[in-house]
């Protein structure tokens, strides 16, 4: 049996784990809230510490809180952002949805840490001073995504796009079939294709930092309603300049606190912007597996690094794993923002109460994006081989090729042309050589793949 000591709230007394940090209202918390098992990401729990942290400095600045508890609660807020306590915020994910169960559980671990025998702290009076839950939650959750976006999202896609840029730029001289509706199209270069993909990546960094600057505007000063009750009139200013020199962000009070605290539409922002970029990796993701398929009786124009057996039963079979991995996260990704999208509807009168699911749903999706763009970067557009053989044969029959014949011997007759090479099974410059005029020397040129990735009107 675990040992258990008794912990009194405003609703009575009841057991807490002895070794637990945390007091009544968190074991409540656990006690009502036996939902899913899982608990909010840590990043969230230290967005919450970063508020207590800044709200002590502040309070001991405005004379409010006497200089001995606020040293001793900034101490035991730094110390859960070095991560020295993670055990101790056992909360449900799907709890009242202000997230006022884990604000008073970071308030009691605080408490808990700071208090001394001659020096008592408080997780209502001192900790949660000036503070509620309603302004204290909506400020985490967009400090927390912005630091992720900030620290994690943004470089990741940057190293992606550069891992990209790099293999482009060696495989210029690659030329291949391109393709519409899967079906052959007029020639490309492998570095255009690849360049596709750094300017969709390079498009998504544009767009979640572009959201950054609605990240940075912060409920905290609004307190219970948007009013400010209960805060010193310079508190909210005091705090968003605490909190940006804490973590670097700019960082401002909202506009309105009341919008603040009941709706969530830079949160929403944000997770649409994930959604994007989840889009941009499913495509690159299955353009990958496309390319890689075969070896024998698909595409096969590249060769991912074989990184496991891919069958329990098929030897020597490999499959697109990484690939695979990043389609996936690109669908939970999406469903996350599904689930952001009705939360952010959810702001009934002066307060969003679907606080702790948007804050779990867009961390997550930060953190499975900043994973798997390392490793689509690092493990499958790094390291893939071109299949060189297998891209030159199908360029050479490709009748498709007959379009830069167009503006020569005009459309039926390049379509006629198109057709007969398709029926016979043979080269385009073959076929078009029986079929018009043009010398084979001019067919050459005309119909050069390398040059047709170039554009324009062939002369």
């Amino acid at each position: 049996m675990t040992k258990t000591r008794r912990e009194r709230d405003s609703m009575g007394e009841l057991e807490v784990p002895e070794s637990a940090l945390y007091g009544a209202q968190t074991q409540r918390a656990v006690n009502n809230f036996p939902v899913s098992g899982q608990r909010l990401p840590m990043a969230f729990i230290h967005g919450v510490a970063h508020v207590k942290l800044a709200a002590a400095r502040v309070n001991a600045e405005l004379g409010l809180l006497d200089t001995a508890r606020a040293e001793a609660i900034a101490a035991a807020a730094r110390e859960i952002l070095d991560g020295r306590h993670d055990e101790q915020f056992p909360v449900d994910v799907f709890q009242t949805g202000s997230g006022t169960s884990t604000n008073m559980n970071v308030n009691e671990v605080i408490a808990h840490l700071a208090s001394r025998q001659d020096l008592p702290v408080g997780p209502n009076d001192h900790v949660n001073m000036g503070q509620s839950s309603n302004d204290v939650i909506p400020t985490a959750l967009h400090l927390s995504a912005a630091i992720g976006v900030e620290q994690r999202l943004l470089p990741a896609l940057d190293h992606l796009r550069q891992t990209i840029e790099a293999r482009a730029a060696e495989l210029d001289g690659v030329v291949k079939t391109g393709r519409t509706h899967l079906m052959d199209a007029m020639p490309v270069r492998m570095s255009q294709e690849l360049g596709a993909w750094a300017s969709q990546v390079a498009q998504a960094s544009e767009r979640l930092a572009s959201g950054q600057q609605r990240l940075g505007r912060l409920a905290q000063g609004g307190t219970a309603v948007g009013t400010g009750i209960n805060a010193h009139p310079e508190f909210s200013e005091r705090m968003a300049r605490t909190l940006a020199e804490q973590t670097g962000l700019a960082l401002s009070p909202n506009d309105s606190l009341f919008a603040s605290l009941a709706s969530q539409d830079a949160a929403v922002e944000l997770s649409g912007h994930l959604r994007g970029y989840a889009c941009v990796v499913m495509k690159i993701a299955n353009d990958l597996r496309w390319m890689n398929s075969g070896p024998l009786a698909g595409l096969g124009e590249i060769e991912l690094e074989a990184l496991q057996p891919g069958s329990s039963i098929m030897p020597g079979k490999v499959n697109p794993v990484i690939p695979e991995s990043a389609a996936q996260v690109a669908a939970q990704v999406i469903g996350l923002d599904s689930a952001v999208t009705v939360a952010g509807q959810s702001g009934n009168f002066q307060l969003n109460v679907m606080l702790p699911l948007i804050a779990n749903n867009l961390l997550t999706g930060i953190a499975l994006l900043s994973n798997i763009s390392h490793l689509l970067a690092d493990r499958a557009i790094a390291t893939f081989k071109v299949r060189e053989e297998h891209l030159r044969e199908p360029l050479a029959r490709n009748p498709i090729l007959v379009t830069a014949l167009n503006s020569v011997i005009g459309y039926d007759a390049a379509a006629a042309i198109a057709k007969q090479a398709y029926q016979a099974g043979r080269p385009i410059l073959d076929v078009a050589e029986e079929q018009t005029e043009l010398s084979r020397e001019e067919l050459e040129r005309l119909l050069d793949p390398a040059a047709l990735t170039r554009g324009g009107i062939p002369e």
